[in-house]
């Protein structure tokens, strides 16, 4: 049967990298139907529509969602990335972020909880626009939001290096590091065939740049994860190659590009789709077609030899496919 993909373009280069990957994925002869949704900052800018109950309703219904970039510079910030990003993760409880990074030739990935901790929205303002303002944001954590995403980062370390490191700041985040310290290591004791180890957020970065080795798979939480994955990009070779995977295992899951709409380079050519192309990869490893994925990675292996127009890059990935 022919898998169930909504498409969503978004804004700026999102539709022109969104176009290479499934031109790439058209080319494999795995055989897909498409839903093409109009949301983003063009569309809010049009009539208001963020994202409607609708359709998150006619979403559960489909395989997978795909994801060029969205945002515009005339929307104010955090409008469509949490009318639209965050609700999209919370409504269809995508809990894992899932991205992968190859740095210094080591191989690695970061599993990022996505639907707790700071972007909850717990919080508020006092006396607004006064000298005595106050404002509040509080990080919510759960065991069971805790525990299933740790469980996530040791079932997949059971088929890569056998490792997982946790990382947060345990010696001043004393409540909400306790509950992520104590759930990894209960959930451990299940899994004695994988190492474990620590870090600091802080100490995490430095390793990312001077000893990418070290690390098979980490877990995280939501704000941390967000922050280690855009510099985990930037040493394995810039955020214009690195794909990333919201899911629910088992479920309808996002797949998206970790760069943004850059607006100045629409419409140039200029955008480079690599990273587009290896979340439709990580999106058709979801959805049962690993050996295709396998061979969409493999026709990306060198990204620095695949130069040319948007189109154009996209061209020699389809010429590369085996």
């Amino acid at each position: 049967m022919a898998h169930k993909i909504g498409v969503i373009g978004g804004d700026g280069i999102g539709p022109e990298v969104i176009a290479e990957g499934l031109k790439v994925i058209s080319a494999t002869g795995v055989e897909f139907d498409t839903v093409f949704y109009d949301l983003g900052g063009e569309r809010y800018l049009r009539d208001g529509t963020v994202l409607d109950d609708n359709t998150i309703k006619e979403w559960r219904d489909l395989d997978a969602l795909y994801l060029g970039a969205i945002g515009t510079p005339a929307v104010p910030p955090g409008i469509i990335e949490r009318g639209m990003l965050l609700k999209m993760r919370f409504e269809l409880d995508l809990y894992i972020n899932l991205r992968p990074f190859i740095a210094l030739g080591h191989d690695f990935v970061v599993i990022r909880e996505n639907t707790e901790g700071a972007y909850a929205g717990e919080g508020g303002l006092l006396r607004k626009g006064t000298p005595h303002e106050i404002a509040t944001q509080g990080s919510v954590n759960t065991r069971y939001g805790v525990e299933r995403t740790i469980r996530y980062a040791f079932d997949l370390a059971m088929n890569r290096k056998k490792h997982v490191t946790l990382v947060h700041k345990t010696n001043v985040l004393t409540f909400s590091g306790d509950l992520w310290e104590r759930t990894f290591d209960e959930v451990a004791v299940d899994y004695p065939q994988v190492g474990t180890d620590y870090n600091h957020v802080d100490a995490a970065c430095i390793y990312f740049v001077n000893d990418p080795g070290r690390y098979d798979v980490i877990v995280t939480d939501n704000l941390f994860g967000d922050i280690l994955t855009d510099l985990g990009g930037a040493v394995s070779g810039g955020i214009g190659l690195a794909p990333t995977a919201n899911l629910h295992p088992h479920k309808v899951s996002m797949f998206e590009p970790v760069h943004g709409s850059a607006p100045d380079i629409v419409g140039t050519s200029q955008a480079n789709p690599i990273a587009a192309i290896l979340s439709g990869a990580m999106m058709l490893e979801h959805l049962g077609e690993s050996g295709t994925a396998k061979r969409i990675r493999n026709a990306c292996a060198n990204p620095a030899e695949l130069t040319g127009s948007t189109a154009e890059i996209g061209d020699s990935v389809v010429a590369r496919l085996i």
